[in-house]
């Protein structure tokens, strides 16, 4: 068995301990005349357990904890951190911070959060279950999701990677404007990926879950399901070269939709670097599809009532029948585009906020799986995405990406293909879906999306 130290996992909600907040606002309480301060205080703590051919491979567990400080005098902005919340450390960070901004350059834009009259959506993220959950147990779900892998067909001769994991997050903010907030989550996941094998060769097949609760998570449904993800595929060929409708399964779907409102965040939109940045108002994708990112939703793991700036969490419609309705900004991303924060600044306690992506989802259609696969007379159920991030030009919008999945003909599933790659581009595949399915599915990152038809992409195979 081997240890080791992972960073730690952020996350959001409600009601943290009361004395990261105290940390916070004491430090606050040192501002100088003409000094802005903000103040971000963390503890964490995650398991990660994984296991192999029926023993632990690895059991990782750790506690950090940590302060982020941000200074601004005359438009000059000084940051610090430091990772350890004793006030002598905590006091050198500040000194940092304040010498960092006598170096930086004056910034028209720069500046902290101020109070927007929004309220903040009590959520509740917390679960006692996860702190609770003792080393056996966590093991004995790593192994179970493993033996559930294998028992699920003959045709499996191994588990690549079978994982248990989970974090605990606290998170307060205070700053000179006058916000003082506090978030806490946790979560909890499983992770497999099954291979099987056949005189032709092996194919992969991954099965995920997650959730707050330790007990609710699906351990032999999770096994069952990579089984079956990589048996489907064996004997995949290539495909010959054609234009098709292909279907994305959920995870898929929120997958590729989290890249897309990835584009749509005020920092790379400031900067020019979306394909979507002039685009405000326009009818960019398919009327068949809204895109929302609602952090108070809290079926999703980036749930929470505050951002990372101490403002409230809000429901922010990116994209509403096919029109661009918002971008993700944090304060200043929202005065650098003469509009306003949406309460979408993202940040670990260490790091300075940004605006990101909390809680993206797609609002669900009408059809069921086994109705959008009827429904479809030739085209490719894409059950993997290889080379997303490299294949994927986020200021281009160019799509190329390598896919394995089974051929749909005449409404029925048939024949697996595997190394063929899609192309388009991200303007073209919101503008052809054609169907929107209605089950939604979450994953580990907070997205979530139902299952998607997307017509008339380029597939190259053989």
């Amino acid at each position: 068995m081997s240890t080791s130290s992972p960073s730690s996992a952020t996350s959001q909600g409600t009601g943290t301990t009361p004395d990261l907040t105290a940390v916070a606002s004491r430090v606050v309480e040192r501002a100088g005349a003409g000094e802005q301060i903000e103040v971000a205080v963390g503890r964490s703590s995650s398991t990660s357990v994984r296991a192999y051919d029926g023993d632990v491979e690895s059991f990782t567990s750790a506690e950090t904890a940590g302060v982020g400080i941000r200074v601004v005098v005359d438009g000059r902005v000084g940051f610090a951190n430091a990772g350890s919340l004793d006030d002598d450390v905590i006091a050198d960070a500040l000194a940092e911070a304040r010498d960092n901004a006598t170096f930086a350059e004056p910034d028209r834009w720069a500046g902290l959060a101020e109070p927007d009259g929004v309220a903040a959506t009590p959520i509740d993220l917390w679960n006692e279950a996860v702190l609770e959950l003792g080393a056996e147990a966590k093991i004995d779900l790593a192994l179970g999701l493993e033996r559930a892998a294998r028992g699920s067909d003959s045709r499996v001769t191994g588990v690549r990677t079978s994982v248990y994991g989970d974090s605990a997050a606290e998170l307060a903010v205070a700053s000179t404007a006058g916000l003082v907030s506090s978030t806490r989550a946790t979560s909890c996941w499983l992770s497999v990926s099954a291979l099987a094998a056949d005189a032709a060769g092996t194919q992969t097949g991954y099965g995920v879950d997650a959730g707050r609760d330790p007990s609710a998570l699906d351990v032999d449904g999770t096994g069952r399901l990579a089984a079956e993800r990589a048996c489907r595929l064996l004997g995949a060929t290539k495909a010959p070269s054609q234009r098709l409708p292909i279907l994305l399964e959920p995870r898929l779907a929120a997958t590729l939709m989290g890249l897309i409102a990835g584009t749509l965040t005020g920092d790379v939109v400031v900067r020019g670097r979306s394909p979507f940045a002039d685009r405000m108002g326009d009818t960019i994708a398919s009327p068949l599809l809204t895109l929302v990112d609602d952090p108070t939703d809290p079926r999703s793991l980036g749930a929470g009532s505050v951002d990372g700036e101490g403002l409230a969490c809000r429901r922010n419609v990116l994209i509403d029948g096919g029109d661009l309705r918002t971008f993700l900004h944090d304060s200043y991303t929202g005065r650098r585009s003469g509009t306003a924060s949406t309460g979408s600044a993202v940040r670990g306690a260490r790091s300075t906020p940004a605006p990101g992506v909390q809680a993206m989802a797609v609002e669900p259609g009408e059809r069921g799986w086994d109705d959008l696969v009827a429904g479809t007379e030739r085209g490719l159920v894409v059950q993997s995405l290889n080379g997303l991030h490299s294949g994927v030009n986020a200021v281009s919008g160019d799509f190329s990406v390598g896919a394995e999945g089974l051929m749909v003909r005449d409404g029925e599933l048939a024949e697996p293909v595997r190394e063929v790659t899609l192309g388009s581009t991200l303007q073209r595949l919101l503008l052809d879906v054609i169907a929107v399915g209605r089950d939604v599915e979450w994953l580990p990152s907070g997205t979530g999306a139902p299952a998607l038809v997307i017509g008339d992409v380029a597939m190259s195979g053989s």
